[in-house]
């Protein structure tokens, strides 16, 4: 499965719902507590049910909601590449199409609501039959499913499937289902279990967080090997070889059991009959629990959570770069979803650049995505548009949009910068400057525009002074280093000619 949309309402600063749309590697970029490491956490919340990473707490309730007494936060994921057939009746074979548990779009959304930051209701939108005999078919037992087959002389090969009873009674009624596109609340009734099952298929979901916790006590969330516990164990071939050591133990302790009772029943019958041998089932057992203690450590066995935030980040550097090539050597890999807070934090120019080409590798294998918030324009420069969404405050409602052009009419990532570091760099300004010119528009753009004395250097040594817009000053004095005559422009120029320009650009629009 891969993540299409995601819909966050009422959580932290969403108080409107906003949606999100994913690709295999999706980048948040915005200005500092504007709501980048919220999408990412609430995630979390969603996969993890609060027992990953982040925990929902009545505070995570947004505040403005809260004052008109709406306490209900809503977080929902939409999925695409679904899995061809899954198994939400003991071992039998459907299809999400067949149970009718896919949108209109075709699509498995599934929705997570939160009373008082309490525990979720969860419920899949679906577009679902409403007909009074065909609706709610998912949380009827069998005798149910058999009852309104003998009641309304429906053909139904085998009636000991749940799955096959639904079919037949949902193909009888083809022609008057009553499709509608309505919320199923799979944690009501028998439906419990189909949830309890479906969710197996979901992707594993990984969050590193940067680093703000520094007490003993604290998860070593930045450790990639406890991420990479839960990834293998995820894996079929494992699942299937767990699976069997847990029944023959839990077959030698039954073994053993009976054989204690009856040694009891010889000596006192009573007794022996008020006990009974209580073993876990197998699919209750926490394999990962056995694995809790992996870590990577140092010199004297020093864990990676009392290392600097330098030496951390460089092995979650090169645990993304020996991820991107096993992955590519592995077919059929679990789905997995990597979630990364600032993963320039600690690291220099040249760690970044080698960990976005490992992030880029990684997004392209299969069942992989990952999602990061990010502060360096370094990074920013080596992803494409479709990778960047701008989280944007407008009259205190936050949108989180897809990069488009802003005043260029074409992808530009110092564009993206500048909207969302507010970084003005000289490379931004010739770009500006030279899309003007490129338009034959710059005689236009220099009318009326003050202008100031610039000492222009001629091939003999000498110089002679005319009076140019600051534009110009500042272009002349970027291509031509080598002319010390003038002073150098200021930070707050360069800013005033990328606004003038910016500007004078979205003037020429239509």
């Amino acid at each position: 499965m891969r993540i299409k949309t995601v819909k966050i309402k009422n959580f932290r600063g969403y108080k409107e719902e906003v949606e999100i749309h994913f690709g295999n590697l999706t980048v948040f970029v915005g200005k500092n507590d504007i709501g980048k490491s919220t999408v990412l956490e609430a995630l979390d919340i969603f996969f993890n049910d609060s027992k990953g990473v982040i925990k929902i707490d009545k505070d995570d309730v947004n505040k403005q909601a809260l004052a008109t007494n709406d306490t209900e936060t809503i977080i929902s994921v939409c999925f695409e590449e679904l899995p061809a057939n899954i198994i939400i009746d003991a071992t039998n074979q459907t299809t999400l199409q067949a149970e009718y548990l896919l949108n209109l779009d075709g699509n498995l959304e599934i929705i997570k609501k939160y009373s008082n930051a309490g525990k979720e209701k969860v419920f899949i939108r679906a577009n679902h039959p409403t007909n009074d005999i065909c609706k709610e078919l998912l949380q009827k037992k069998n005798t149910e499913l058999q009852k309104i087959i003998r009641d309304n002389s429906i053909s139904c090969d085998n009636q000991t499937i749940n799955a096959a009873m639904r079919t037949a009674i949902w193909q009888h009624f083809n022609r008057d289902l009553g499709l509608s596109e309505i919320e199923i609340d799979v944690t009501k009734g028998d439906t419990k279990s189909i949830w309890d099952k479906l969710q197996l298929y979901l992707p594993l979901y990984s969050l590193f967080q940067s680093d703000r916790k520094n007490s003993d006590g604290d998860n070593e969330v930045q450790d990639p090997l406890k991420e990479a516990v839960r990834q293998i164990l995820n894996e079929e071939a494992l699942k299937e070889k767990f699976n069997e050591i847990a029944t023959e133990v839990k077959n030698k302790l039954q073994d053993v059991a009976s054989r204690t009772l009856e040694k009891i029943r010889d000596m006192n019958p009573e007794i022996a009959g008020s006990l009974t041998p209580v073993i876990p089932t197998t699919d209750s057992l926490k394999w990962v629990d056995v694995f809790k203690s992996v870590s990577i450590a140092g010199d004297e066995n020093i864990p990676i959570n009392k290392r600097g935030s330098g030496v951390k980040r460089l092995i979650l550097l090169n645990f993304f770069r020996a991820e991107a090539e096993r992955r590519k050597t592995l077919g059929n890999n679990p789905s997995i979803i990597y979630a990364i807070e600032e993963p320039e934090t600690s690291q220099h120019t040249e760690h970044q650049r080698k960990l976005i080409k490992a992030f880029l590798d990684l997004a392209e294998t299969a069942n992989t995505q990952l999602i990061l918030t990010t502060h360096s324009a370094v990074l920013v420069k080596e992803l494409d548009f479709t990778h960047l969404r701008l989280i944007k405050l407008h009259n205190s409602i936050k949108t989180i949009e897809q990069v488009l052009p802003n005043r260029l009419p074409y992808p530009s990532l110092n564009e993206v910068n500048f909207l969302a570091f507010s970084e003005v760099t000289e490379e931004y300004h010739n770009e500006l400057y030279g899309y003007i010119e490129l338009e034959g528009e710059m005689a236009n753009y220099r009318r009326d525009k003050y202008t100031i004395p610039y000492n222009k250097l001629k091939r003999d040594g000498t110089t002679t002074t005319e009076n140019i817009v600051l534009t110009d000053y500042i272009r002349h004095q970027i291509h031509h280093p080598k002319n010390t005559h003038n002073r150098k422009f200021t930070f707050q120029e360069l800013k005033e000619s990328v606004d003038l320009m910016r500007t004078f650009i979205q003037s020429l629009r239509p």
